[in-house]
Protein backbone atom coordinates (compact mmCIF):
# COMPACT_ATOMS: atom_id res chain seq x y z
CA UNK A 1 0.00 0.00 0.00
CA UNK A 2 3.01 2.25 0.65
CA UNK A 3 4.27 1.60 -2.87
CA UNK A 4 1.16 1.46 -4.78
CA UNK A 5 -0.31 5.09 -3.13
CA UNK A 6 3.76 6.78 -2.17
CA UNK A 7 2.75 7.57 1.00
CA UNK A 8 6.16 7.50 2.87
CA UNK A 9 7.12 10.00 -0.42
CA UNK A 10 3.85 12.73 0.43
CA UNK A 11 4.67 12.21 3.89
CA UNK A 12 1.98 10.49 5.20
CA UNK A 13 0.61 6.79 6.63
CA UNK A 14 -2.53 4.83 5.95
CA UNK A 15 -4.07 6.20 9.44
CA UNK A 16 -3.28 9.24 8.34
CA UNK A 17 -5.02 9.06 5.10
CA UNK A 18 -8.35 6.77 6.22
CA UNK A 19 -8.98 9.36 8.69
CA UNK A 20 -8.67 11.60 6.19
CA UNK A 21 -10.76 10.17 3.86
CA UNK A 22 -13.58 9.80 6.54
CA UNK A 23 -13.59 12.99 6.89
CA UNK A 24 -14.02 14.05 3.69
CA UNK A 25 -17.39 11.73 3.37
CA UNK A 26 -18.52 13.18 6.56
CA UNK A 27 -18.57 16.75 5.17
CA UNK A 28 -20.32 15.69 2.15
CA UNK A 29 -22.26 12.55 3.18
CA UNK A 30 -25.42 15.52 3.12
CA UNK A 31 -25.47 14.80 -0.56
CA UNK A 32 -26.87 11.26 -0.31
CA UNK A 33 -30.22 12.78 1.40
CA UNK A 34 -29.98 16.13 -0.54
CA UNK A 35 -29.55 14.95 -4.30
CA UNK A 36 -32.55 12.32 -3.93
CA UNK A 37 -34.97 14.96 -2.46
CA UNK A 38 -33.80 17.46 -5.25
CA UNK A 39 -33.70 14.87 -8.43
CA UNK A 40 -37.20 13.82 -7.36
CA UNK A 41 -38.40 17.18 -6.06
CA UNK A 42 -41.22 15.36 -4.34
CA UNK A 43 -42.44 13.00 -7.18
CA UNK A 44 -42.90 16.22 -9.63
CA UNK A 45 -39.68 15.52 -11.49
CA UNK A 46 -41.06 11.86 -12.32
CA UNK A 47 -37.40 10.25 -10.37
CA UNK A 48 -38.11 7.66 -8.10
CA UNK A 49 -36.40 8.74 -4.37
CA UNK A 50 -34.63 5.54 -4.31
CA UNK A 51 -32.95 5.22 -7.59
CA UNK A 52 -31.25 8.95 -7.21
CA UNK A 53 -30.26 7.74 -3.77
CA UNK A 54 -28.79 4.48 -5.42
CA UNK A 55 -27.13 6.23 -8.51
CA UNK A 56 -25.73 8.92 -5.58
CA UNK A 57 -24.40 6.70 -3.48
CA UNK A 58 -23.21 4.20 -6.66
CA UNK A 59 -21.74 7.41 -8.29
CA UNK A 60 -19.66 8.58 -5.60
CA UNK A 61 -17.89 5.05 -4.56
CA UNK A 62 -16.91 4.25 -7.60
CA UNK A 63 -15.77 7.55 -9.20
CA UNK A 64 -14.15 8.63 -6.11
CA UNK A 65 -12.56 5.27 -5.93
CA UNK A 66 -11.31 5.78 -9.40
CA UNK A 67 -9.48 9.11 -8.91
CA UNK A 68 -7.63 7.82 -5.74
CA UNK A 69 -6.50 4.80 -7.63
CA UNK A 70 -5.73 6.11 -11.30
CA UNK A 71 -4.50 9.13 -10.27
CA UNK A 72 -3.36 9.33 -6.40
CA UNK A 73 -5.41 12.57 -5.66
CA UNK A 74 -7.39 13.00 -2.46
CA UNK A 75 -10.12 14.12 -4.57
CA UNK A 76 -13.83 12.79 -3.67
CA UNK A 77 -17.09 13.26 -6.47
CA UNK A 78 -20.46 13.34 -6.25
CA UNK A 79 -23.28 14.75 -7.84
CA UNK A 80 -22.82 18.23 -7.76
CA UNK A 81 -24.89 20.91 -5.62
CA UNK A 82 -26.22 23.42 -8.32
CA UNK A 83 -26.85 21.40 -11.16
CA UNK A 84 -29.16 18.79 -9.56
CA UNK A 85 -31.00 21.89 -8.76
CA UNK A 86 -30.75 23.08 -12.33
CA UNK A 87 -31.90 19.63 -13.71
CA UNK A 88 -34.65 19.65 -11.58
CA UNK A 89 -35.84 22.46 -12.26
CA UNK A 90 -35.75 21.99 -15.97
CA UNK A 91 -37.77 19.29 -15.82
CA UNK A 92 -40.17 20.37 -13.45
CA UNK A 93 -40.60 24.02 -15.55
CA UNK A 94 -41.63 22.29 -18.81
CA UNK A 95 -43.60 19.33 -17.40
CA UNK A 96 -46.39 21.11 -18.70
CA UNK A 97 -45.45 22.68 -22.42
CA UNK A 98 -45.83 20.84 -25.63
CA UNK A 99 -42.42 19.74 -25.62
CA UNK A 100 -41.92 18.56 -22.01
CA UNK A 101 -38.50 18.01 -21.07
CA UNK A 102 -38.42 14.36 -19.34
CA UNK A 103 -36.11 13.37 -16.90
CA UNK A 104 -35.01 10.68 -19.36
CA UNK A 105 -34.22 13.64 -22.13
CA UNK A 106 -32.47 15.65 -18.46
CA UNK A 107 -29.85 12.70 -18.46
CA UNK A 108 -29.08 12.31 -21.77
CA UNK A 109 -28.04 15.64 -21.85
CA UNK A 110 -25.96 15.19 -19.08
CA UNK A 111 -24.41 12.46 -20.74
CA UNK A 112 -23.90 14.61 -23.94
CA UNK A 113 -22.03 17.22 -21.49
CA UNK A 114 -19.71 14.24 -20.28
CA UNK A 115 -18.66 13.46 -23.87
CA UNK A 116 -18.28 17.14 -24.61
CA UNK A 117 -16.50 17.44 -21.40
CA UNK A 118 -14.13 14.47 -22.16
CA UNK A 119 -13.20 15.67 -26.09
CA UNK A 120 -12.02 19.10 -24.19
CA UNK A 121 -10.12 17.09 -21.94
CA UNK A 122 -8.42 14.93 -24.29
CA UNK A 123 -7.97 17.56 -26.75
CA UNK A 124 -6.95 20.01 -24.17
CA UNK A 125 -9.45 22.60 -25.93
CA UNK A 126 -10.47 22.87 -21.72
CA UNK A 127 -7.35 24.79 -21.04
CA UNK A 128 -7.63 27.41 -23.92
CA UNK A 129 -11.74 27.73 -21.85
CA UNK A 130 -10.50 28.54 -18.94
CA UNK A 131 -8.11 30.84 -20.37
CA UNK A 132 -10.44 32.66 -22.83
CA UNK A 133 -13.16 33.53 -20.18
CA UNK A 134 -12.18 36.40 -17.55
CA UNK A 135 -11.76 35.18 -14.08
CA UNK A 136 -14.46 37.53 -12.86
CA UNK A 137 -17.25 35.53 -14.82
CA UNK A 138 -15.86 32.48 -13.77
CA UNK A 139 -16.55 33.50 -9.85
CA UNK A 140 -19.76 35.29 -10.87
CA UNK A 141 -20.90 31.97 -12.45
CA UNK A 142 -20.48 30.45 -8.60
CA UNK A 143 -21.80 33.08 -7.14
CA UNK A 144 -24.61 33.09 -9.28
CA UNK A 145 -25.20 29.17 -8.67
CA UNK A 146 -24.60 29.82 -4.86
CA UNK A 147 -27.96 32.15 -5.13
CA UNK A 148 -29.81 29.77 -7.27
CA UNK A 149 -29.50 26.76 -4.86
CA UNK A 150 -30.50 29.04 -2.48
CA UNK A 151 -34.17 30.26 -4.09
CA UNK A 152 -34.81 25.93 -4.28
CA UNK A 153 -33.66 25.38 -0.59
CA UNK A 154 -36.03 28.26 0.28
CA UNK A 155 -38.73 26.82 -1.67
CA UNK A 156 -38.46 23.44 -0.94
CA UNK A 157 -38.73 24.41 2.56
CA UNK A 158 -41.67 26.90 2.46
CA UNK A 159 -39.92 29.46 3.65
CA UNK A 160 -39.98 31.58 0.14
CA UNK A 161 -43.70 31.78 -0.71
CA UNK A 162 -44.18 32.60 -4.39
CA UNK A 163 -47.44 33.81 -5.68
CA UNK A 164 -48.88 35.50 -9.63
CA UNK A 165 -51.18 37.96 -9.01
CA UNK A 166 -52.89 39.63 -12.22
CA UNK A 167 -52.89 42.87 -13.45
CA UNK A 168 -56.22 43.37 -11.66
CA UNK A 169 -55.20 42.43 -8.27
CA UNK A 170 -51.99 44.71 -8.39
CA UNK A 171 -52.86 48.14 -6.38
CA UNK A 172 -52.54 51.68 -8.28
CA UNK A 173 -49.26 53.23 -9.20
CA UNK A 174 -47.04 49.95 -9.09
CA UNK A 175 -45.97 48.52 -12.24
CA UNK A 176 -47.97 47.06 -14.86
CA UNK A 177 -45.75 43.91 -16.25
CA UNK A 178 -46.49 43.59 -20.16
CA UNK A 179 -47.04 40.14 -19.83
CA UNK A 180 -50.27 41.06 -17.49
CA UNK A 181 -49.32 39.31 -14.35
CA UNK A 182 -46.46 39.62 -11.84
CA UNK A 183 -44.64 37.47 -9.67
CA UNK A 184 -44.53 38.36 -5.61
CA UNK A 185 -42.44 36.46 -3.25
CA UNK A 186 -43.26 36.48 0.45
CA UNK A 187 -41.78 34.51 3.43
CA UNK A 188 -43.80 31.22 4.21
CA UNK A 189 -46.23 31.05 7.18
CA UNK A 190 -44.47 30.11 10.64
CA UNK A 191 -47.68 27.49 11.61
CA UNK A 192 -45.83 25.51 8.72
CA UNK A 193 -44.37 22.42 10.48
CA UNK A 194 -41.93 22.40 7.41
CA UNK A 195 -41.19 25.94 7.83
CA UNK A 196 -40.38 26.10 11.03
CA UNK A 197 -38.03 22.56 10.78
CA UNK A 198 -36.10 24.12 8.04
CA UNK A 199 -35.45 27.59 10.14
CA UNK A 200 -34.07 25.06 13.16
CA UNK A 201 -31.85 23.64 10.35
CA UNK A 202 -30.17 26.81 9.57
CA UNK A 203 -29.69 28.08 12.46
CA UNK A 204 -27.91 24.47 13.96
CA UNK A 205 -25.72 24.06 10.75
CA UNK A 206 -24.30 27.63 11.11
CA UNK A 207 -24.03 27.28 14.72
CA UNK A 208 -22.04 23.86 14.24
CA UNK A 209 -20.08 25.95 11.23
CA UNK A 210 -19.11 28.64 13.20
CA UNK A 211 -17.63 26.39 16.21
CA UNK A 212 -15.65 24.90 13.14
CA UNK A 213 -17.04 21.66 13.60
CA UNK A 214 -16.31 18.89 11.28
CA UNK A 215 -18.75 17.75 8.72
CA UNK A 216 -20.96 20.54 10.33
CA UNK A 217 -23.76 20.19 7.44
CA UNK A 218 -23.81 16.20 7.58
CA UNK A 219 -24.69 16.51 11.49
CA UNK A 220 -26.79 19.75 11.14
CA UNK A 221 -28.76 17.51 8.71
CA UNK A 222 -28.61 14.42 11.38
CA UNK A 223 -29.56 16.71 14.52
CA UNK A 224 -32.58 18.72 12.48
CA UNK A 225 -33.87 15.25 11.30
CA UNK A 226 -33.89 13.94 15.14
CA UNK A 227 -35.37 17.35 16.15
CA UNK A 228 -37.80 17.44 13.29
CA UNK A 229 -39.46 14.00 13.94
CA UNK A 230 -39.32 14.79 18.33
CA UNK A 231 -41.54 17.70 17.28
CA UNK A 232 -43.55 17.06 14.23
CA UNK A 233 -43.71 13.35 14.07
CA UNK A 234 -47.09 13.10 12.87
CA UNK A 235 -46.77 15.84 9.62
CA UNK A 236 -43.68 14.37 8.72
CA UNK A 237 -44.87 10.59 8.77
CA UNK A 238 -48.02 11.64 6.76
CA UNK A 239 -45.62 13.20 3.74
CA UNK A 240 -42.68 10.02 4.10
CA UNK A 241 -43.80 7.77 1.01
CA UNK A 242 -40.37 6.69 0.21
CA UNK A 243 -39.91 3.26 0.09
CA UNK A 244 -36.28 2.30 1.04
CA UNK A 245 -34.76 -1.51 1.96
CA UNK A 246 -31.67 -1.97 3.58
CA UNK A 247 -30.14 -4.40 1.37
CA UNK A 248 -29.93 -2.41 -1.87
CA UNK A 249 -32.40 -3.15 -4.36
CA UNK A 250 -30.22 -2.50 -7.85
CA UNK A 251 -33.60 -3.18 -10.33
CA UNK A 252 -34.73 0.24 -9.46
CA UNK A 253 -31.56 1.77 -10.58
CA UNK A 254 -32.12 4.00 -13.54
CA UNK A 255 -29.53 2.45 -15.46
CA UNK A 256 -28.74 3.62 -19.20
CA UNK A 257 -32.06 5.64 -18.98
CA UNK A 258 -31.44 8.20 -22.43
CA UNK A 259 -33.79 8.98 -24.80
CA UNK A 260 -32.10 10.56 -27.93
CA UNK A 261 -34.82 10.48 -29.83
CA UNK A 262 -36.72 12.93 -27.47
CA UNK A 263 -34.13 15.29 -27.06
CA UNK A 264 -34.22 16.08 -30.50
CA UNK A 265 -37.66 17.34 -30.26
CA UNK A 266 -37.18 20.04 -27.62
CA UNK A 267 -34.49 22.88 -27.09
CA UNK A 268 -31.74 20.76 -25.50
CA UNK A 269 -28.73 22.63 -27.05
CA UNK A 270 -28.79 25.35 -24.58
CA UNK A 271 -29.36 22.92 -21.62
CA UNK A 272 -26.37 20.42 -22.60
CA UNK A 273 -24.34 24.14 -22.96
CA UNK A 274 -24.50 24.88 -19.66
CA UNK A 275 -24.19 21.33 -17.88
CA UNK A 276 -20.82 21.53 -19.42
CA UNK A 277 -19.76 25.30 -18.88
CA UNK A 278 -20.74 24.85 -15.07
CA UNK A 279 -18.91 21.37 -14.73
CA UNK A 280 -15.91 23.06 -16.28
CA UNK A 281 -15.05 25.98 -14.37
CA UNK A 282 -16.72 24.27 -11.44
CA UNK A 283 -14.09 21.67 -11.41
CA UNK A 284 -10.80 23.88 -12.82
CA UNK A 285 -11.56 25.19 -9.21
CA UNK A 286 -11.84 22.89 -7.31
CA UNK A 287 -9.28 20.49 -8.64
CA UNK A 288 -6.67 23.67 -8.80
CA UNK A 289 -7.68 24.64 -5.23
CA UNK A 290 -7.16 21.43 -3.40
CA UNK A 291 -4.18 20.71 -5.36
CA UNK A 292 -2.68 23.75 -3.92
CA UNK A 293 -4.02 22.93 -0.19
CA UNK A 294 -2.35 19.83 -0.85
CA UNK A 295 1.15 21.14 -1.59
CA UNK A 296 1.22 19.89 -4.95
CA UNK A 297 1.41 23.02 -7.17
CA UNK A 298 4.88 23.48 -5.24
CA UNK A 299 6.26 21.48 -8.80
CA UNK A 300 4.05 23.79 -10.83
CA UNK A 301 5.07 20.75 -14.16
CA UNK A 302 4.15 17.88 -11.74
CA UNK A 303 0.94 19.89 -10.42
CA UNK A 304 -0.84 20.57 -13.61
CA UNK A 305 0.24 16.89 -14.72
CA UNK A 306 -1.67 15.50 -11.86
CA UNK A 307 -4.80 17.96 -12.10
CA UNK A 308 -4.90 16.92 -16.04
CA UNK A 309 -5.18 13.54 -14.88
CA UNK A 310 -7.81 14.59 -12.22
CA UNK A 311 -10.07 16.03 -14.61
CA UNK A 312 -9.51 12.75 -17.23
CA UNK A 313 -11.66 11.21 -14.64
CA UNK A 314 -13.82 13.88 -13.67
CA UNK A 315 -15.20 13.98 -17.73
CA UNK A 316 -15.51 10.09 -17.45
CA UNK A 317 -17.66 10.47 -14.48
CA UNK A 318 -19.88 13.00 -15.20
CA UNK A 319 -21.09 10.68 -18.32
CA UNK A 320 -20.90 7.84 -16.13
CA UNK A 321 -23.14 9.02 -13.42
CA UNK A 322 -25.94 10.18 -16.22
CA UNK A 323 -25.46 6.46 -17.12
CA UNK A 324 -26.34 5.52 -13.84
CA UNK A 325 -28.82 8.10 -13.22
CA UNK A 326 -28.02 11.02 -11.45
CA UNK A 327 -27.50 14.57 -12.78
CA UNK A 328 -23.24 15.84 -13.27
CA UNK A 329 -20.82 13.98 -10.92
CA UNK A 330 -18.10 16.70 -10.14
CA UNK A 331 -15.39 17.00 -7.64
CA UNK A 332 -16.21 18.35 -4.15
CA UNK A 333 -14.85 21.46 -2.58
CA UNK A 334 -15.41 19.22 0.74
CA UNK A 335 -12.42 18.09 -0.44
CA UNK A 336 -10.06 20.04 1.16
CA UNK A 337 -11.62 18.95 4.37
CA UNK A 338 -10.28 15.83 3.96
CA UNK A 339 -6.55 17.58 2.85
CA UNK A 340 -6.71 19.63 5.73
CA UNK A 341 -6.91 16.99 7.99
CA UNK A 342 -3.47 15.09 6.66
CA UNK A 343 -4.92 13.61 3.07
CA UNK A 344 -2.13 13.69 0.78
CA UNK A 345 -2.51 10.58 -1.67
CA UNK A 346 -5.47 8.46 -3.46
CA UNK A 347 -5.99 6.41 -0.33
CA UNK A 348 -8.13 9.29 1.42
CA UNK A 349 -10.55 9.21 -2.05
CA UNK A 350 -10.05 5.61 -1.83
CA UNK A 351 -11.53 5.50 2.02
CA UNK A 352 -14.28 7.97 1.01
CA UNK A 353 -15.49 6.20 -2.13
CA UNK A 354 -15.66 2.53 0.11
CA UNK A 355 -18.03 5.05 2.93
CA UNK A 356 -20.29 5.85 0.12
CA UNK A 357 -20.28 2.21 -1.06
CA UNK A 358 -21.31 1.13 2.45
CA UNK A 359 -24.08 3.69 2.52
CA UNK A 360 -25.88 2.12 0.07
CA UNK A 361 -26.81 -0.55 3.28
CA UNK A 362 -28.35 2.63 5.05
CA UNK A 363 -31.38 3.41 2.85
CA UNK A 364 -34.23 3.38 5.13
CA UNK A 365 -32.22 5.87 7.66
CA UNK A 366 -31.37 8.12 4.85
CA UNK A 367 -35.08 8.12 3.75
CA UNK A 368 -36.34 9.54 7.26
CA UNK A 369 -34.36 12.87 6.23
CA UNK A 370 -37.01 15.57 6.00
CA UNK A 371 -37.01 17.87 2.91
CA UNK A 372 -36.46 20.96 5.62
CA UNK A 373 -33.64 19.50 6.88
CA UNK A 374 -31.77 19.50 3.06
CA UNK A 375 -33.32 22.35 2.32
CA UNK A 376 -31.35 24.12 5.22
CA UNK A 377 -28.32 22.54 3.86
CA UNK A 378 -29.39 23.74 0.28
CA UNK A 379 -29.30 27.32 2.19
CA UNK A 380 -26.18 26.78 3.96
CA UNK A 381 -24.21 25.95 0.72
CA UNK A 382 -25.16 28.66 -1.13
CA UNK A 383 -23.18 31.05 1.81
CA UNK A 384 -20.63 28.78 1.00
CA UNK A 385 -20.73 29.68 -2.81
CA UNK A 386 -21.25 32.84 -2.68
CA UNK A 387 -18.18 33.85 -1.08
CA UNK A 388 -16.22 33.81 -4.30
CA UNK A 389 -18.17 37.32 -4.79
CA UNK A 390 -15.04 39.09 -3.16
CA UNK A 391 -12.62 37.71 -5.70
CA UNK A 392 -14.76 39.94 -8.34
CA UNK A 393 -12.91 43.71 -8.88
CA UNK A 394 -16.59 45.08 -9.06
CA UNK A 395 -15.08 48.43 -9.41
CA UNK A 396 -13.69 47.62 -12.99
CA UNK A 397 -16.90 47.86 -14.87
CA UNK A 398 -15.98 45.57 -18.23
CA UNK A 399 -15.93 42.89 -15.74
CA UNK A 400 -18.40 44.41 -13.19
CA UNK A 401 -21.64 44.69 -14.93
CA UNK A 402 -20.99 41.11 -16.44
CA UNK A 403 -20.21 39.69 -13.24
CA UNK A 404 -23.36 41.50 -11.47
CA UNK A 405 -26.14 39.95 -14.41
CA UNK A 406 -24.68 36.69 -14.60
CA UNK A 407 -25.19 36.65 -10.42
CA UNK A 408 -28.68 38.49 -11.28
CA UNK A 409 -30.49 35.94 -13.82
CA UNK A 410 -29.55 32.97 -12.46
CA UNK A 411 -31.85 33.35 -9.22
CA UNK A 412 -34.13 36.05 -11.23
CA UNK A 413 -34.90 34.24 -14.09
CA UNK A 414 -34.61 30.91 -11.90
CA UNK A 415 -32.16 29.92 -14.54
CA UNK A 416 -28.23 29.15 -14.99
CA UNK A 417 -28.49 29.40 -18.48
CA UNK A 418 -29.14 32.93 -18.40
CA UNK A 419 -26.91 33.77 -16.15
CA UNK A 420 -24.23 32.94 -18.16
CA UNK A 421 -25.91 33.80 -21.24
CA UNK A 422 -26.14 37.50 -20.07
CA UNK A 423 -22.64 37.35 -18.67
CA UNK A 424 -21.38 36.62 -22.09
CA UNK A 425 -23.02 38.74 -24.47
CA UNK A 426 -21.82 41.70 -21.91
CA UNK A 427 -18.53 41.26 -21.68
CA UNK A 428 -17.98 40.83 -25.39
CA UNK A 429 -19.69 44.18 -25.62
CA UNK A 430 -18.01 45.47 -23.55
CA UNK A 431 -15.02 44.42 -23.84
CA UNK A 432 -14.83 44.84 -27.49
CA UNK A 433 -15.91 48.55 -27.48
CA UNK A 434 -13.52 49.44 -25.17
CA UNK A 435 -10.28 47.36 -27.08
CA UNK A 436 -11.66 49.47 -30.31
CA UNK A 437 -11.67 52.34 -28.55
CA UNK A 438 -8.62 52.30 -26.66
CA UNK A 439 -10.29 53.13 -23.94
CA UNK A 440 -10.13 49.46 -22.41
CA UNK A 441 -7.72 47.25 -21.08
CA UNK A 442 -9.60 44.09 -21.75
CA UNK A 443 -8.51 42.04 -24.92
CA UNK A 444 -11.54 39.49 -26.09
CA UNK A 445 -10.26 36.08 -26.36
CA UNK A 446 -11.59 34.83 -29.91
CA UNK A 447 -13.12 31.73 -28.30
CA UNK A 448 -15.12 34.48 -26.60
CA UNK A 449 -16.52 35.63 -29.70
CA UNK A 450 -17.64 32.64 -31.14
CA UNK A 451 -19.67 32.06 -27.54
CA UNK A 452 -21.04 35.21 -28.38
CA UNK A 453 -22.04 34.12 -31.48
CA UNK A 454 -23.29 31.11 -30.33
CA UNK A 455 -25.73 32.56 -27.30
CA UNK A 456 -27.09 34.81 -29.36
CA UNK A 457 -28.10 32.14 -31.86
CA UNK A 458 -29.80 30.65 -29.06
CA UNK A 459 -31.82 33.40 -28.41
CA UNK A 460 -32.99 34.68 -31.40
CA UNK A 461 -33.66 30.79 -32.69
CA UNK A 462 -34.48 28.94 -29.31
CA UNK A 463 -35.75 31.75 -26.70
CA UNK A 464 -35.00 33.11 -23.60
CA UNK A 465 -36.88 30.18 -21.59
CA UNK A 466 -34.68 28.44 -19.20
Amino acid sequence: MDRFFKLKENGTNVRTEVLAGITTFMTMAYILAVNPNVLSAFGKTGMEWYSVFLATAIAAGVFTIAMGIFVNFPVALAPGMGLNAYFASVVISTASSNHPITWQIALTAVFMSGIIFFILTVTKLRQLLLVAIPDGLKHAITVGIGFFITIVGLKNSGLLSVAVESVGDIKAGTFTPLLGFETVFSMGSFSNPDVLLALIGIALIAILMVLRVPGAIFFGIIGTSLIGWALFYDHLKAASTTQATWMPDFSQLNFWQFDFAGMMGVGIVSIVVTFTFVELFDTFGTLVGTATRAGFMENKEEGNKRVGKAMFVDSIAVAGGAALGTSTVTTFVESSAGVAAGGRTGLTSVTTGICFLAALFLAPAVALIPGSATAAALIIVGVLMVQSVSEIDFKDMTIGIPAFLTIAFMPFTYSIANGISLGIISYVLLAGIGQATGKGNHKVHWLMWILFVMVLARYVFVGGEG
